[in-house]
């Protein structure tokens, strides 16, 4: 049974199932869920210097963790948001560090499921947390 599930929700397809998955999770364990948004620094050289675009992206970040508590409330899940400052780590360390922070005895998260050369070039988010992390990890394949 788990008691605590974090859910890193980024607003794209995958990550939007694994949050209705986790929803509906945590409302059949009387769970809580923790949803987190990993804000990585983005930076940009163009010609007059270099643009921070961190702010940005902090601002994205807030607005995507507003719509998953709304979802959240909506099943009558109780819900957390963070918003997660990558700063120098990976963004899959970054989560795995968060769901021990939070107590959370499951991570669950969408994977765009590529492969081959683009999985190569691209990477996964997911791999990494699931080579880390120390609890489960459920996996959601987008559509």
């Amino acid at each position: 049974m788990y008691r605590s599930i974090l859910v890193p929700v980024d607003g794209s397809a995958p990550s939007r199932a694994a949050l209705a998955e986790a929803l509906r999770l945590a409302k059949e364990q009387g769970a809580r869920v923790r949803l987190a948004y990993v804000v990585e620094p983005v930076r940009h050289v163009v010609a007059e210097g270099v643009v921070d675009l961190t702010t940005a992206a902090r601002r994205e970040g807030e607005m995507i963790l507003e719509q998953a508590a709304q979802e959240a409330r909506a099943a009558g899940v109780e819900a957390q948001t963070a918003l997660v400052e990558a700063a120098d780590r990976r963004v899959p360390e970054a989560i795995v560090e968060e769901a021990a922070a939070a107590g959370a005895d499951l991570i669950a998260m969408g994977t765009h499921g590529r492969r081959g050369i683009e999985h190569l070039l691209v990477g996964s988010v997911a791999e990494g947390v699931v080579r880390r992390s120390r609890v489960p990890v459920l996996l959601i394949r987008g559509k």
